[in-house]
Order: structure tokens, then C-alpha cells, then sequence
């Protein structure tokens, strides 16, 4: 029996220290499987609070207040808001903005500060500046304020917009309705949009949500970094209805790096006004091959670069230098980051055949692209005009007092539209009353009579190639068509 306890004792007692023994090995080897493991993340999958948190302290509000020579608001009768009664009169409103350097420089919209004579920036720890330093650019819609701060700011860099695609994710941060540090997310819906807002476009289009107060806060990319400048919305509510704006980040880059070093911003000009061309039919008779683009001159300036060296109406402008130009935005933004004062090579068609200009591009005039045409004078009856049947239009000599109705310089001779029927082939190629033709396929003409002639010898079924100019849309080409 006492053999049996001692062999019982001796079995229990080495359990008992082989579980010691094998415990520890256990969990010496659990802690050494869990330091090689990954610590599970507790941040949930898709979150962007790390973007987040590094883009919001540098995101700030603006409220603008007007210059003290400006008319005040008139006060508002009836019941007022919540939180509106101490509403300054002088405010002209309130927006977003983001630092873009340590030392205090903060990007907004141009139109957050538009006739400001001291800006309100708010901080998002809730620190207060008053700035009397605006430097703006109202033909981007970009603008640029500077506090003084004693220690170094948070501040945003810039990534490349041109590298984002559609699809990519971004955050719109800013003030809604003046609610700070409020986030959307999104993806980028579109590039290179156009509102015909402002002169130098290149909108980034975002579903992440932007409301008022939104304008002048950054669109970020998922490293944080800034890709466009929340600008405007398309909506028919006046809040958003999935198709937010922004200012591309490259364009608001390179507005503010000219802002900071010379206070304006500086452009290259050729002095020109141009059209886009859709019909394919109507660009391969001006002698553009399958798949390549251009820009039709319509008009050249007195006195610009492109005059001087004999750029013309009716040109096709192809390239600028060793860039192809397929759209008019195209070439307006291009131009406008030439260097000043140098030439460069501009390639078009004339009458077919390709021709190169050396031009040297100048600073454009501060007012370059404000003026205005007169509005067209309502057709009127016309005595001695002549028909011409197969285009469906009356034409009449420019003489009388059809130069003055029509806004012709005294003096301009040549063949005026007087008339069209509404299912004519002019009409339906886009041709209006009031323009001078020019040319009928490769006929220059002068008269009525030299109009007639010439589409008496060319064909509907081919289609006729018409040069016309107006004084509101300069020089165009249409071709008219048979049904």
C-alpha cells in the first residue's frame, strides 16, 4: 500500500512540475509569438482619421469684413436667425482657408475676400489673427493671406493634381454653413472641368460634399496632401446635390507662388480669340488629319504679339511650342505659363497648308479679356439683296448704313447675311444674320453677286466651306450641308 502512495505521490509530483515546466514554456513562447505578431489595428477599416488629424490643425476659417469707404449692409427686418443678432453689418461674408507654410501664409478663394479690408483667421485650436495683407487673382478664383504668428504654424503641402484620377479618394475640409473642421469624403468625379466662372479654369469635379462656407478649404488626397481648392458647386437647391468643385492643386499652387514673390501674378499673352471646333467634317476640310486637334482663330488683337507677327483669322492654331493644342482652355492656360518676352513656336493651317510663327509672348494687360462686343442689331428688311437657294440666306452689299447696323468699322466692304430660313442649310450650320462672308469654299468674295456665283459652282452634297466674320464672334467657318 505505501508503495502504491509513493508511486502516486511520485506521478502526481511530476505532473505537477511538468505542468510548471510546460506552463512556462507555454507562455515564454506566447510572448514571443505575440512581440512577432502585428498588433491588431484597432482603427476601423476605411477610416481616414489619420488623414485627418494630420490635415485639420491646418485648416482654418476666414471671415472677411469690408473696407470702411464700402457701404454697409442694410439692417435685416423681422425676425432674425439664432446666433445672427450681433451679426457684424460690415461682414461680408465667411469662408475657409489652409496654411501652406510655418510662417503664416494661408490659402482661401478669391471670392472669401473679394473687397475685404481686414480678414478674420481662425485657427482650428481656436487661435484668432486679423490680417490686412490680401494678395488676389480674380481670374483663378485664388487668393492668399498672411498672419503673424510667434511660433510655427501647422501647414499643408501640395501633391500633383495633374496624377490624380478618377475614381481616386479625396476629403473636402472646411466650414459649411460655418460649421468648422468639418470633413466629406469622396472620389474625384472628373478633370480639367469648366464653368466659364472665371478666365483661367481647370476645375477637379468631387462628390465629397461641399456647401457654402466650404469655398477656399483644401481637397485632399489620401497622403493628406492638397489636390485642389474647393471653389464652387452645380447645384439647382443651392447646396450640394453630388457635384463639387474645386481649383485644380497645381493652378492654386502656381497662383500662390507668383502671389507671395510679386504680389500679382503675371501672364503670357498672344492676343488672340479663338473657338473650339466639335464637327470632325468641318476640321478635316480645314486640313486636320484623323485624330489630331486645334483651335480656330476668330480674331487677332491690334497691336498683340500674334498681330505682329502675322497670325490671322481663320487660322487653325495646332501646337504652342512642342504642346499640341486641342481646346481653347488648352491654350489659355498654356500661354499663360510662357515665360515673358521669349519667343515661341506657334504651328497652324492656312487655307490647308501648315505654317510656322515665331512669337514672342508678352505680359498680358491687366484688362485683357474684360471688354465687351456691342450687341447684334435686330435684322432688318434689306432692299437689292440677292438669294441664294441652295444655302437658304439673302446676302446684300455692305454699303448704306448696313456697316453701321451690323457693327462694321466705316468703310468695310463685302457681301452681309441679311436673311435666313429657319431649315436652310446656312441656318443649320450655324450662320446668323449680321456675318460678313468671306470666302465660299476656296473663293474669296467681295460682292452679293460674287456669293451667288460662287455656290452655283459648288456642291450641298459635298459640302460648302463658308468663311464668315462678325464683330461679336470674329472669324468662323461653317459647312453647309444638303439634308
Amino acid at each position: 500500500m505505501k508503495r502504491w502512495t509513493l508511486a502516486f505521490a511520485c506521478v502526481a509530483l511530476g505532473a505537477l512540475f511538468g505542468t510548471v515546466i510546460t506552463g512556462s514554456v507555454s507562455r515564454a513562447q506566447q510572448d514571443k509569438d505575440d512581440k512577432a505578431r502585428p498588433a491588431v489595428s484597432t482603427v476601423e477599416a476605411g477610416s481616414f482619421r489619420n488623414v485627418v488629424k494630420h490635415v485639420l490643425p491646418a485648416v482654418v476659417s476666414i471671415e472677411a469684413r469690408a473696407k470702411p469707404a464700402q457701404k454697409q449692409r442694410l439692417p435685416v427686418e423681422g425676425p432674425m436667425l439664432p446666433g445672427f443678432e450681433d451679426e457684424d453689418p460690415n461682414s461680408l461674408g465667411s469662408g475657409s482657408g489652409f496654411l501652406v507654410d510655418p510662417k503664416g501664409w494661408v490659402v482661401t478663394a478669391y471670392h472669401v475676400v473679394d473687397g475685404a479690408g481686414e480678414v478674420d483667421v481662425i485657427l482650428a485650436d481656436g487661435r484668432r489673427f486679423v490680417s490686412k495683407e490680401v494678395k488676389t487673382d480674380a481670374k483663378t478664383d485664388v487668393a492668399l493671406v498672411k498672419i503673424e504668428a510667434k511660433e510655427d504654424l501647422p501647414y499643408l503641402e501640395f501633391g500633383d493634381s495633374d496624377k490624380m484620377e478618377i475614381g481616386d479618394r479625396v476629403l473636402a475640409v472646411g466650414a459649411p454653413f460655418g460649421l468648422t473642421g468639418s470633413v466629406s469624403q469622396g472620389i474625384i468625379s472628373a478633370k480639367g472641368r469648366s464653368l466659364r466662372m472665371n478666365m483661367y479654369e481647370d476645375f477637379v469635379q468631387t462628390d465629397a460634399a461641399i456647401n457654402p462656407g466650404n469655398s477656399g478649404g483644401p481637397l485632399v488626397n489620401m497622403e493628406g496632401k492638397v489636390v485642389g481648392l474647393n471653389a464652387a458647386i452645380k447645384s439647382r437647391s443651392g447646396g450640394w446635390q453630388g457635384v463639387g468643385l474645386a481649383v485644380s492643386g497645381n493652378m492654386a499652387h502656381q497662383v500662390m507662388d507668383q502671389l507671395r514673390k510679386d504680389g500679382v501674378v503675371r501672364r503670357g499673352y498672344l492676343g488672340v480669340q479663338v473657338k473650339d471646333v466639335a464637327d470632325k467634317a468641318l476640321l478635316a476640310r480645314l486640313g486636320l488629319k484623323e485624330g489630331e486637334g486645334g483651335v480656330l482663330v476668330t480674331g487677332v488683337f491690334d497691336g498683340t504679339p500674334a498681330e505682329k507677327v502675322g497670325v490671322q483669322e481663320g487660322d487653325l492654331l495646332t501646337h504652342l511650342g512642342d504642346k499640341a493644342i486641342r481646346d481653347s482652355r488648352e491654350l489659355q492656360r498654356v500661354v499663360a505659363g510662357l515665360p515673358l518676352n521669349k519667343a515661341v513656336a506657334v504651328k497652324l493651317l492656312r487655307d490647308g497648308k501648315e505654317k510656322t510663327l515665331d512669337v514672342t509672348v508678352e505680359e498680358q494687360p491687366a484688362k485683357f479679356g474684360s471688354a465687351r462686343v456691342p450687341a447684334l442689331a435686330p435684322p432688318e428688311r434689306v432692299r437689292n439683296s440677292v438669294t441664294i437657294e441652295a444655302a437658304g440666306m439673302d446676302v446684300a452689299d455692305l454699303k448704306g448704313n448696313l456697316a453701321e447696323r451690323y457693327g462694321f468699322r466705316e468703310g468695310t466692304k463685302g457681301a452681309v447675311v441679311v436673311s435666313l430660313t429657319r431649315d436652310g442649310a446656312a441656318s443649320q450650320a450655324g450662320m446668323r444674320p449680321g456675318m460678313l462672308v468671306l470666302k465660299v469654299d476656296d473663293a474669296a468674295v467681295g460682292s452679293a453677286a460674287e456669293v451667288k456665283s460662287a455656290f452655283e459652282k459648288a456642291s450641298l452634297e459635298k459640302g460648302v466651306l463658308v468663311q464668315a466674320r462678325s464683330p461679336q464672334a470674329g472669324t468662323n467657318f461653317y459647312l453647309l450641308r444638303s439634308k
